[in-house]
């Protein structure tokens, strides 16, 4: 099938269904034309750039939200995660070389040399070393990658906690299998080579929570106790369903400077976990801790001792959110989602840099939507911390107050409605 074809195709609305899972998920049909819009655009613009292909095919990366279980991955504990209707779409077609070739949209175009699948000095960082180690990751499983052209758009947040780099590894991981593999690469599978990617190649230790989130779709109860090999678990929830608004506020904080803040809190948990001759705190009974945090505080001081007991009191949050959302009990899922907001602010104390007295834009979020919700719904810091997002679940009948509230405070297009969609990385038409 040609561009033409293509572009014909979703003209005349072949592939609405598909659009409206992945876009439309509020209901309104404005909101499938404009999705409509942007895939005629993204094969439009691929063919402006490479001319006809023989057999284009559109491919979504989403973005994810954390939902529960904050900073307990890397403790070998459990998460809540899900995608996104903010992605990264791409159109793209196998160039019959042994070159990838990517243009994404409001950056410099660049190629990959298959001929090289390593980690190149000099690459950390960068979109190139994100696509070299995936196609690395596949060849490693005995695929013969080759060379493909694609175009590339995005929508992802910056900054939004969303992560791009996970959307874009998801992106590159189902557009290498379904023309390579048969679209034999399950989203698991994708997921870890993303990871590897990311870890080996651009030179983020990062853990293996944003490319699930991405890869597999709509919420997802992930235990790392295994991290290599963690359970997987999709929660049957539709969030529609619910009543409420998913919200992503940015809080106009600046993430610089705070690489030693993040490398604290698993640092200080692991502390804890070396009194008992562990290496994370999952393999520490919580109630051995809890009898030793006398001489923990002489050892390793208080706030570690706080993140300490925000893992446990997380880690457990995250399991009941889980099984409250498999249950269909909303009200008692925001209830839990509210108590882990609380652990973050008063155990784990990501909400501000040590010292800042002057910007603590993310605690005066939290404060500002907690009054705008007036004890309904739920509000909690989202990701890292310290700066950047916070994420609350809105009534639908509030969520016009809450949003002109927030950014009456922080400014304007600072809060972003988002829907939980139900598949993941995939493609979009074919």
């Amino acid at each position: 099938m040609s561009c033409a074809k293509l572009l014909e195709n979703l003209t005349r609305g072949a592939y609405d269904e598909k659009l409206r899972t992945l876009y439309a998920l509020d209901g309104r049909e404005e909101s499938l034309e404009k999705a409509k819009k942007r895939a005629v655009q993204t094969v439009e613009k691929y063919r402006e750039l490479y001319g006809e292909a023989e057999k284009p095919a559109l491919f979504s990366g989403p973005g994810r939200t954390e939902i529960g279980g904050n900073h307990t991955d890397h403790q070998q504990g459990h998460v809540l995660c899900g995608s996104v209707d903010l992605d990264m779409l791409s159109c793209a077609a196998p160039n019959g070389t042994e070159t990838i070739r990517i243009c994404s949209e409001g950056y410099p175009p660049f190629e990959v040399d298959l001929g090289r699948l390593e980690p190149v000095s000099g690459e950390e960082g960068t979109s190139v070393a994100l696509t070299r180690g995936v196609a690395a990751g596949i060849a490693a499983l005995g695929h013969a990658v080759g060379g493909f052209d694609a175009y590339v758009t995005s929508n992802v947040l910056s900054g939004s906690g969303l992560s791009s780099s996970a959307a874009y590894e998801v992106l590159m991981g189902n557009i290498m299998s379904h023309f390579f593999c048969s679209g034999a690469l399950d989203p698991i599978t994708i997921a870890k080579i993303g990871q590897v990617a990311e870890n080996k190649f651009f030179g983020k230790p990062c853990g293996l929570m944003d490319q699930m989130g991405s890869s597999v779709g709509g919420a997802v109860a992930i235990d790392f106790e295994h991290p290599t090999d963690p359970k997987v678990r999709a929660i049957p929830y539709r969030f529609a369903q619910s009543g409420h608004a998913l919200c992503i506020i940015d809080t106009a904080s600046s993430h610089d400077d705070l690489t030693d803040e993040y490398a604290a809190i698993p640092r200080e948990m692991g502390k804890v976990a070396a009194q008992f001759g562990r290496e994370h705190l999952r393999q520490v009974g919580e109630a051995d801790f809890r009898a030793a945090i006398p001489e923990l505080r002489k050892t390793c001081g208080d706030r570690a001792v706080l993140r300490a007991l925000h893992f446990y009191s997380d880690d457990r949050l995250a399991q009941e959110e889980a099984g409250a959302l498999e249950e269909g009990n909303f009200e008692q899922f925001l209830t839990l989602i509210a108590a882990s907001g609380n652990s973050s602010v008063l155990r784990l104390q990501n909400i501000w840099p040590a010292g800042a007295t002057v910007s603590q834009a993310v605690a005066l979020s939290l404060a500002a939507a907690q009054d705008l919700l007036e004890g309904e719904g739920a509000v909690r810091v989202h990701g890292g911390g310290f700066a950047g997002t916070i994420q609350a679940f809105v009534p639908n009948g509030r969520l016009e107050r809450f949003k002109s509230g927030m950014e009456a405070i922080l400014g304007p297009g600072r809060c972003h409605v988002l829907h939980i969609r139900p598949i993941g990385g995939c493609v979009v038409a074919e």
